[in-house]
């Protein structure tokens, strides 16, 4: 074996690790809200600022919910409560 001093992780010591907090569905709730296509102010909360529907691993929003979060934006989105683009 040689005498070649042991490596530290690449991490430098100042740096702090980053703790990512588990997103919770906020539709899951016990209390939480529910999915409706005439309720903008909630709709607007998984809208990018392009109006485009957030993706489930940003929003956080359980695969169901999802699934009835893209339809609530579309029928809203037809019956112009909420745009469909910027433009």
């Amino acid at each position: 074996m040689s005498d070649a001093p042991t490596r530290s992780p690449s991490r430098s010591p100042s740096k702090k690790l980053f703790f990512r907090r588990k997103k919770v569905c906020p539709f899951s709730q016990p209390e939480g809200p529910t999915v409706d296509y005439k309720d903008v102010k909630l709709l607007g909360k998984f809208l990018s600022e392009r109006w485009r529907i957030m993706p489930r691993r940003i929003s956080g929003v359980s695969a169901k919910h999802q699934r009835e979060l893209s339809v609530a934006v579309k029928r809203a989105r037809f019956l112009a409560l909420i745009p469909y683009t910027t433009h």
